[in-house]
């Protein structure tokens, strides 16, 4: 296994490119990068978290969908969220996929799962709300939690239904689906945009419906979020409902059990998709089961159920021209190839990821070589293999730093005590903000939309005010000379005053968020949640930072070792210390809010043994679900030890010892209701 360092470093440099190039993709309509190389830059990151448990953060593609929504329309919120997808690329991929399902619905082995499998259309998702069969709201998906208003914009598409006159439709429903453009349409337009998908998000943001009328955008129906009435069992029987209301479905949506045919499927969609009038960039198998997919539910923002299949990438070769050293916000050493600009699917690309010095061993890469270069995965696409035929003579190995080019500090690898091995990153040994690359990539991090969502403190501003000495640490930001700001170039009055509102806005904060912000190491969005859960106020979690008691997290289910031992290294710091201080003095921490109404509120829960009919992990989402506590250790706090077939005899005992409540899954059962 890679050192956790490198892969840390590795993910979080994607993370970071993956933030720029969604602002690109969903809220300017004018992306760096093409559709087919955005996705491969998702498809590295989920594959990293798919492989590495620990891989978590809040701007992941995982847990975040799409982009603010756009100043230029008035805003709502989706009444239930619009989610993303997981990708595959592999047969494997779909294995584990397959795999985890069964795990969490504790399906036999010989269980067969039936999906609905639909082309994925890349065009702009929309969510049409209809009330009493009419169409009276139309929202674009936004962040996923809230959405610009196009809805004058979405009724001259004439796809879309204005009245549906079918009298079982239901009362009140958000119709999800794609706004595209066929290809022969873009044909006549697109001296005027990039590819089809930039023609269909530019025009569903004109401020003047007319203009869009202009543009001959089409629609096609594939979901559902908010729904009064379900009076169907199945996907595939929702797709036909949404046939028979008059909405356009896809023709190439069916059904299809086992692995080896879905991939058949996509083999045979992926020869015919230049075929296709529209723009398809893979497939997505759904659960078709609907009681099914409710009992998987989902993962931060991605369904359990489902998961994108996605087509091949490309690749080419180019020249390596230098080998940069960049440094992220855990100190991780990232080298990223500066190639000569080549053409790879369209896409200009200039950058490519080594990875790590590992790899530049592994794969002996050096500064001149000849090098196949493949967008499958990577935001900066990365080095596949070298062509040495064509090395020359006066070649010379890389020598990869030993102390860090920003502070010279040391380079250090970390143990992984698990693999007994150290890891392939190498990092800076400087703690906090004492290395400036690390201290501007954690104030990028602090204002992220994932953190404290600073509109108009992006990167390159952050960059900017660091150089200008206006922040040096995250509160600076809170006490920024907006006089000198305005004077800027590329400011302005209206533009420094619309970044103090953001920042002023930014002060009512929750707990989780706040955690996350610090950047901790390992402390993701995940785990930023669990914390907050287990402090419930910033009073307490301050605490332990003055009494040093890091002991009290050694019982809570998700955090381990790794995790406690980055909240020691963090609060040993002083600066961080002072920053933390500063921070809350200036900061409303919004407490958790707890659920008072579940059925096992204050109760504290451990599992042990093989449960029946259910897995360990759908077990403890439905006690989390409603009110109760998992406790990863035996101890005092414990109130319950449910025990399912062949339990650890040593929990039962320690349990007993220390009298608590030994269960079985019906007692379990009943607690429920």
């Amino acid at each position: 296994m890679k050192n956790r360092n490198l892969i840390k470093k590795e993910y979080h440099t994607k993370i970071k490119e993956l933030k720029e190039h969604n602002q690109h993709y969903y809220e300017k309509s004018s992306p760096k990068i093409s559709d087919s190389t955005y996705d491969d830059l998702k498809k590295e990151i989920t594959e990293l978290e798919k492989k590495y448990s620990f891989l978590k953060s809040k701007s992941s593609p995982s847990l975040i969908v799409g982009a603010k929504p756009s100043k230029n329309f008035l805003k709502s919120k989706h009444r239930i969220r619009m989610l993303s997808l997981s990708n595959a690329f592999s047969y494997e991929d779909l294995k584990n996929f397959e795999k985890k399902i069964s795990n969490f619905l504790n399906l036999k082995n010989n269980s067969i799962i039936e999906y609905s499998v639909e082309p994925k259309i890349d065009g702009i998702s929309a969510s049409l709300t209809y009330k009493n069969n009419n169409f009276i709201l139309g929202l674009s998906r936004g962040d996923g939690a809230e959405g610009e208003i196009i809805t004058e914009n979405l009724k001259t598409i004439k796809d879309i239904p204005k009245i549906i006159k079918n009298k079982n439709f239901p009362k009140d429903i958000d119709i999800r689906g794609e706004v595209y453009i066929g290809k022969e349409d873009f044909e006549k337009i697109k001296d005027r945009f990039a590819n089809p998908r930039n023609a269909a998000s530019g025009s569903l943001r004109q401020k003047d419906p007319v203009e869009t009328k202009k543009i001959p955008l089409r629609f096609i129906a594939y979901t559902y979020g908010f729904n009064s009435k379900i009076n169907f069992k199945k996907q595939s029987e929702f797709l036909n409902l949404l046939k028979n209301w008059g909405f356009n479905t896809n023709d190439h949506n069916q059904v299809i059990s086992g692995i080896d045919k879905l991939v058949s499927n996509h083999k045979e969609l992926e020869n015919k998709r230049h075929d296709l009038d529209f723009d398809v960039d893979g497939l997505v198998y759904k659960i078709n089961d609907l009681g099914l997919q409710k009992r998987l539910g989902y993962v931060a923002n991605a369904p359990r159920w489902a998961i994108a299949h996605k087509f091949s990438a490309d690749s080419s070769y180019s020249k390596i021209l230098n080998i940069d050293i960049q440094i992220g916000r855990t100190g991780a050493l990232t080298p990223v190839a500066k190639i000569k600009p080549v053409n790879i699917g369209g896409v200009v690309v200039s950058n490519a990821t080594l990875h790590n010095e590992e790899e530049i061993i592994r794969k002996d890469i050096r500064i001149g070589d000849i090098v196949k270069v493949e967008r499958a995965g990577d935001v900066i696409p990365h080095v596949l293999s070298v062509d040495l035929k064509k090395r020359t003579i006066e070649s010379k190995k890389f020598i990869f730093p030993q102390v860090c080019p920003s502070c010279g500090s040391k380079v250090v690898k970390d143990f992984n005590k698990i693999s007994k091995k150290y890891d392939a990153v190498k990092r800076c040994s400087s703690e906090g903000y004492k290395c400036e690359k690390i201290a501007i990539e954690k104030i990028k991090h602090f204002v992220s939309k994932e953190a404290f969502n600073i509109e108009g403190l992006g990167k390159k501003v952050v960059e900017k005010f660091w150089e200008l000495k206006f922040i040096k640490l995250p509160f600076d930001i809170f006490d920024l000379n907006y006089k000198k700001i305005e004077k800027l170039e590329g400011w302005g009055e209206l533009s420094a005053n619309n970044l103090k509102k953001s920042i002023e806005k930014s002060k009512n904060i929750g707990l989780d968020k706040f955690i996350f912000s610090l950047g901790i190491r390992h402390i993701g969005q995940e785990n930023a949640r669990l914390l907050s859960q287990h402090f419930l106020n910033i009073k307490n979690f301050n605490n332990l930072a003055k009494n040093f008691n890091f002991k009290t997290l050694a019982n809570l289910d998700g955090i381990g070792e790794t995790q406690i031992n980055s909240l020691k290294n963090f609060f040993s710091d002083q600066i961080n210390l002072n920053v933390v201080k500063k921070l809350i003095s200036i900061l409303n921490i919004r407490s958790v809010s707890q659920n008072t109404k579940g059925k096992l509120i204050n109760k504290t829960f451990m599992f042990t043994g093989k449960l029946s009919n259910i897995s360990r992990a759908e077990a403890k989402s439905l006690t989390e679900e409603n009110s109760g506590k998992i406790l990863s250790n035996v101890s005092k706090k414990l109130d319950y030890l449910v025990m399912g077939d062949k339990p650890t005899t040593k929990k039962i005992k320690q349990a007993k010892e220390l009298n608590i409540k030994v269960i079985g899954q019906a007692e379990w059962k009943k607690l429920l209701n």
